[in-house]
């Protein structure tokens, strides 16, 4: 028999940026809704980003960033979980994300962009839409 498990979340703040009003509105509306939420706080390098990704073997990765630095910081953490064959987590990212840049950043697997003013119900939809259902499953 299978049951399925709450999706556990990441929320991180990537860099420098030592703003976090918005992720913690977004890592509450995740657990209200439901999910098993970690939040790392500020000023946390991809490093430390993807060894807790892995470490807490979350289902979804959500990065927040406010500084301008997604450019360098979002290759980084796409590569380090590369390098940890890590290739079956959602990643989206929030924050002041230049429309000119989402390309690029939808180019490195990122696979949604959330600016300001996303209302938290469709990056709750967007995380239920887009985990990989087979990892929710337990055997009983």
């Amino acid at each position: 028999m299978t049951d399925i498990r709450p999706i556990r979340v990441l929320v991180a703040k990537p860099g420098l940026d030592g703003h976090d009003r918005g992720a913690k509105v977004i890592a509450r509306a995740l657990r209200d809704a439901g999910m098993e939420v970690i939040y790392t706080g500020i000023r946390q390098t991809p490093e430390m980003i993807v060894e807790t990704a892995i470490q807490e073997d979350v289902d979804a990765l959500l990065m927040s960033i406010l500084s301008g630095a997604h450019m360098a910081i979002f290759p980084r953490v796409m590569d380090l979980l590369k390098q940890n064959d890590v290739n079956d987590v959602l990643v989206a990212a929030g924050g002041i994300l230049p429309d000119e840049d989402i390309p690029a950043i939808k180019a490195m697997g990122i696979q949604g962009c959330f600016g300001p003013g996303t209302s938290t119900d469709e990056i709750i939809t967007f995380v239920r839409e887009h985990v990989q259902a087979d990892r929710l499953t337990v055997e009983v």
